[in-house]
């Protein structure tokens, strides 16, 4: 019969007892300086390595060398103390569990009389001490409390408070602790290597969670898969077999799909775990094991680096990207969904059901209780909010704009004039009296950098009273648009590649390789890289691959050619195959540019001030209503845009930078406008105004 490892490779020394320092340390130093108690208390979960410390503590107690921390391993109460020695006469161990009542607790105490036979001290090791009864301790008081100078007691208990205070008291109280997975991983790594079998590296993380920090139940399960190892070894997918785990690529393949909101592979994952016959229990409890990863990751970038996560360097660097792409606010509300579904799980007769509401929950935030103190909800939708804003600072979103014979570019830089917000300090009483004057191009320019930024994110360009009755014919009408302003074109659409191995991918499987499609897209267009950053993964149409952008210019940027060229081929080098490429902001297609409308009439050529008469009510009111000219009087020299930056840094950076104009001091809008009726049409302000 085989030697169970967890007493094939116990202990013999304290040098030997893994991840329990804080406890030999000590003891050494007190067996060096022949500071021996005469009672201890050794406290800690099952498995921890107690009762094998007790058996060193005697057998360094009663070496011939002794007391020594280090016993010399050759005399007789070495060998007879060894783990797999007889024992000697003098330690006598004791199973509390059966014997813990009076008539043993006197028993005992009898026996401790009696001097050793041929040992130095002689030592009673009392396992579960806690099952003493209280009688049991009474009678025990006694000679604890002063006992002879040969006898030493050792209690090891897993419930410490249990014990009589009395007895506690007159002990050295040594906690043991789980073993950390770290120091855990090497005592295993040893272990296979004594017994020359070949494990995966990506089996150790599983024995250690089923090990749960015990040696003993970690050896145990250790212990098991080498029983059951086939030719070549003991490989990953017979452990998640046999051990009952969830695969760690449903588990990827369950965040992934939250982080992209991405509602049939949630529930396709479902179905697939439920096939392959694992438990939606212990799949609800493996998934809260990975969001606990997550919120670390996500709160202490260097987690995987300081231990906090233990995880292989690849698995590693998934988890890492997974916590970018979904904040923390969100991370925390899964986590406390899915420890509420743990709880719903239990006994219940329908677990698929309970994991399939407890993924509507995580997929819908509005989907909780009505309560005032639990705010997650609020704060997952206020961070999805953020992001959508954050993502592109300075782009403005899409609004309803008046029809133009030639589309007008998405955004304009602050030194064009029709990007200018209207002034909106002008009293009424003014504006009635006599129409704003033409203005030269550089106080155009000025009034547009000293007024304040409207809160609508399209800025709205002021409109020109419309001429007088009486007025002369005006010439031709200008050019809608200045020809310099560049256009964007609307994308091609791909065209249809021939069918390939790439059309039987989902979006699953293109996110296990979204890393890779990264690395090949920052090699070679690091603006594309820039833009795919704020991109998930929606859906796959065939060989189409559909990404979601947060806003649509964002989307109509990554829809360039060049960029879809890049994206193309990062596809081809990760999976293979002809690829497409499809952007949309929110569900929608992006398109280029608005969608041409019916063409206005053309405005007549403004006239000279002097020409000009106040409006009528009738005609402010029509006014009011007319749209935006599509730029300022032609008789300003146009001034060309400077080029539009192809990366969303420079661009945010150059519309940061002053405008084109002439410098000059700031002035205040009001006071210029006063000033320029006052000096071309001889206007006065009224008295009391």
């Amino acid at each position: 019969m085989a030697l169970a490892l967890y007493r094939k490779y116990r202990p013999a020394t304290f040098a030997e007892v893994v991840g329990q320092e804080h406890v030999t340390e000590p003891l050494r130093v007190a067996l060096s300086a022949k500071r021996v108690n005469h009672a201890y208390l050794f406290s800690g979960p099952r498995g921890c390595g107690k009762t094998s410390s007790a058996r060193i503590l005697a057998r360094s107690l009663n070496c011939e060398q002794g007391p020594t921390p280090d016993p010399c391993g050759v005399c007789e109460s070495c060998i007879g103390l060894a783990p797999e020695g007889p024992g000697t006469v003098d330690v006598v161990e004791l199973d509390a569990a059966s014997h813990g009542g009076v008539d043993d607790a006197r028993e005992l105490r009898d026996r401790a009389f009696y001097a050793p036979a041929q040992s130095r001290y002689r030592v009673f090791i009392v396992d579960e001490a806690h099952m003493v009864t209280t009688q049991g301790f009474n009678a025990l008081l006694k000679i604890v409390e002063e006992p002879p100078e040969h006898l030493v007691f050792i209690f090891a208990t897993t419930e410490p408070e249990k014990v009589l205070g009395t007895i506690r008291s007159r002990t050295h109280h040594y906690p043991f602790r789980l073993i950390p997975p770290g120091a855990m991983r090497e005592l295993l790594e040893r272990n296979v290597a004594a017994e020359g079998v070949t494990v995966e590296r990506s089996v150790f993380p599983l024995v250690i969670r089923a090990g749960g920090g015990s040696a003993r139940d970690t050896q145990s399960v250790l212990d098991q898969l080498l029983a059951g190892a086939g030719p070549d070894g003991v490989t990953y997918e017979r452990a998640v077999a046999l051990l009952g785990v969830t695969d760690v690529a449903l588990i990827d393949d369950m965040v992934d799909a939250l982080a992209a909101n991405d509602h049939a592979t949630v529930y396709g994952t479902v179905d697939r775990l439920v096939e392959a016959g694992h438990d939606p229990r212990r799949f609800a409890a493996d998934l809260l094991d990975r969001l606990r990863d997550l919120v670390l990751l996500r709160a202490v970038p260097d987690a995987g680096a300081r231990g906090l996560v233990s995880a292989p360097a690849d698995e590693l660097a998934r988890m890492q990207a997974q916590s970018e792409r979904i904040g923390p606010a969100t991370l925390s509300r899964y986590a406390e969904v899915v420890n509420t579904g743990l709880t719903e799980m239990r006994g219940a007769t329908a677990p698929r059901l309970l994991l399939e509401l407890l993924c509507a929950r995580m997929l819908l935030p509005a989907a909780v209780p009505v309560d005032p103190a639990a705010e997650s909800a609020v704060l997952q939708r206020l961070e999805q909010l953020e992001r959508r804003v954050t993502a592109a600072p300075g782009q403005a979103a899409p609004a309803a704009r008046p029809a133009q014979p030639t589309p007008a570019p998405q955004e304009a830089p602050p030194s064009q004039p029709q990007a200018a917000p209207p002034p909106q300090q002008s009293p009424a009483p003014q504006q009635t009296q006599a129409p704003q004057p033409t203005q030269s191009k550089q106080t155009y320019t000025r009034r547009s950098e000293q007024a304040p930024e409207p809160p609508a994110r399209e800025p709205v360009r002021p409109a020109s009273p419309p001429p007088a009755a009486t007025e002369r014919p005006a010439p031709a009408s200008p050019p809608a648009e200045p020809q310099s302003v560049p256009q964007q074109a609307e994308p091609q659409p791909e065209p249809q590649s021939q069918p390939s191995p790439a059309g039987t991918m989902d979006a699953a499987a293109i996110r296990r390789v979204w890393p890779e499609i990264e690395r090949y897209v920052r090699e070679h267009s690091k603006p594309t890289l820039a833009l795919l950053m704020n991109a998930t993964v929606q859906s796959v149409e065939g060989n189409t691959l559909v990404l979601s952008m947060p806003t649509e210019p964002l989307a109509r940027q990554l829809s360039g050619e060049s960029r879809v060229r890049v994206l193309r081929e990062a596809l081809m080098h990760a999976v293979g195959g002809e690829w497409s490429v499809q952007c949309v902001a929110g569900g929608r297609p992006a398109l280029a540019a608005p969608p041409p409308a019916t063409p206005q009439p053309a405005r007549p050529a403004p006239t000279r001030p002097s020409q000009r008469q106040a409006p009528a009510p009738e005609q402010q009111a029509r006014q009011a209503e007319q749209p935006p000219p599509p730029e300022p009087p032609d008789d300003f020299p146009d001034v060309p845009p400077p080029p539009e930056p192809e990366d969303e840094d420079e661009m945010m950076a150059q519309a940061a930078r002053e405008p084109v104009g002439e410098p000059g001091p700031a002035r205040d809008p009001e006071k210029e406008m006063l000033e320029l009726l006052a000096n071309q049409l001889g206007a006065k302000p009224l008295d009391g105004k």
